[in-house]
């Protein structure tokens, strides 16, 4: 059961009225989360958190105003106030000099068209730039150059003093609304449905001659992008509203791999009625996609898939993991998925492999997990490959239920526990009770022997 530390004093969304979505036992043997604080703060949504080294993360959402807390102990520890309308994005920016004082800043972004960048140990404001004609919607640091990138209606690039190093031209009125770091001092930023490589020149001393020259425009997707990642040094991946996943070459931004959703009642009208795909687009969205070297996740509708890199296809798959959209999913070490979604929860998964048997119909599509073939051919090859190929599932191990509304993102702090935000302007920290529990009676004792009432024997 879980234990409430610190109450939210709001009714958790998803106790009732549960949908045909797998649900996991009050028994939760395998979820380490038991113990909970509710962090408040927020006036309005949390939309954003980020880490800024290993016991520390910033908040920030709808109400402009960016928290720093405490991982560990849950203590607020900075209220930093700026910014006159919602932030829009955030990233940390670290200095590339160790004995800096300012190692650890974060660059925040507003609808206000400002980007301030802070001081995490002061809580202090460094600087602000107030010279956008337009919404910055993502901000990208890059680490080796020591510069950091600003998308919206341009793409601006600033050195760490805030100086504006060089810019593209007006895009388009939609504006970036991602981007990724690429090799060779290129960037991939999305823009509508189109997907544009720029490069960055660099000047031998980094202060004068920088230029932003626009590479390549890759227009494959037929709607508009919502996510993008970088797999590895090679590949990058890209998502978009009405389900295509494309994974690209990073080095010479060819198409490897894409699957798509090609769903048509007239050519399949067998198939099962709980596998036809409703009407809304939002139920093939690619909200939110996360990688390591061997698979890349998409957070698809309500659903998850879990696609392989080097197999070329998707090889797991829950399609109702929630009852709402799936808005942020990200891999564990341990080899645990992690999901959220507008309904209110966040779900732990397990990745394990199956033996399925030969006569099991065989994935073959990003949306076609049950292997519906066109063609007796496409058919018999599909069966082919499943004899030879050990497929996987995901097992729902933990369900955390603690937020009234849409949760945003999390984050991932080890032993420290999970970190989620959400619409309900709560950021709650999730605990491993027993880790927790042994913590609690060492303290105890230690004060005990402190007292001279209990001595302890190492």
């Amino acid at each position: 059961m879980l234990r409430w530390l610190i109450g939210g004093g709001r009714e958790p969304q998803g106790l009732v009225e549960k949908s045909s979505v797998q649900t996991i036992g009050e028994e939760q043997v395998q979820n380490p989360y038991t113990e909970l604080l509710v962090l408040k703060g927020h006036q309005d949504i949390v939309r954003f958190l980020v880490q800024i080294d290993d016991y520390r993360f910033a908040s920030a959402g709808d109400d402009g105003i960016i928290f720093l807390w405490n991982a560990q102990t849950g203590e607020k520890l900075f209220e930093l106030h700026g910014h006159t309308h919602k932030i829009t994005a955030i990233a940390p920016f670290f200095s590339s000099e160790a004995t800096e004082e300012n190692s650890h800043l974060i660059l925040t972004a507003s609808a206000d068209r400002t980007v301030i960048v802070w001081d995490c140990t002061t809580g202090r404001q460094v600087q602000k730039v107030s010279c956008f004609h337009s919404t910055v919607k993502c901000l990208t640091v890059l680490q080796r150059l020591d510069v950091w990138l600003s998308g919206g209606s341009d793409l601006c690039v600033w050195n760490r003093k805030l100086d504006l190093l060089c810019k593209t031209s007006h895009l388009t009125d939609a504006g970036i609304s991602a981007l990724v770091e690429l090799p060779k001092n290129c960037v991939a930023a999305a823009v509508g449905k189109e997907l544009v490589i720029f490069r960055l020149i660099a000047s031998s001393d980094k202060s004068e001659g920088w230029n932003i020259l626009e590479a390549k425009r890759l227009v494959d997707h037929q709607d508009n992008i919502l996510s993008l990642v970088s797999v590895n040094d090679l590949t990058f991946a890209t998502g978009s509203h009405v389900g295509e996943l494309i994974i690209w070459d990073a080095l010479d931004w060819t198409k490897q791999a894409c699957e798509c959703n090609f769903w048509d009642s007239s050519v399949q009208p067998d198939a099962r009625t709980e596998i036809k795909l409703s009407q809304s687009p939002n139920e093939t969205s690619v909200q939110n996609l996360a990688s390591d070297e061997e698979y890349v996740y998409a957070a698809v509708g309500k659903g998850i898939y879990v696609y392989n890199l080097q197999m070329k296809r998707v090889i797991a798959c829950q399609r109702t993991a929630h009852d709402s959209s799936v808005l942020h999913i990200e891999m564990l070490p341990n080899r645990q998925l992690i999901s959220c979604s507008e309904d209110g929860s966040v779900r732990i998964w397990e990745l394990r492999e199956k033996q399925h048997l030969t006569t099991e119909p065989v994935p073959t599509g990003f949306f076609n997990m049950w292997g519906f073939g066109r063609a007796n051919k496409q058919a018999n090859q599909a069966k082919k490959v499943q004899e030879n190929t050990p497929m996987h599932f995901l097992e729902l191990v933990g369900d955390l239920i603690g937020h009234s509304s849409a949760v945003q993102m999390f984050l991932y702090f080890s032993e420290l526990g999970l970190v989620t935000c959400s619409a309900d302007h709560l950021i709650i920290l999730w605990k491993d009770g027993e880790r927790e529990s042994r913590l609690r009676s060492l303290t105890l004792f230690q004060k005990l022997a402190q007292n001279g009432d209990l001595q302890l024997k190492f």
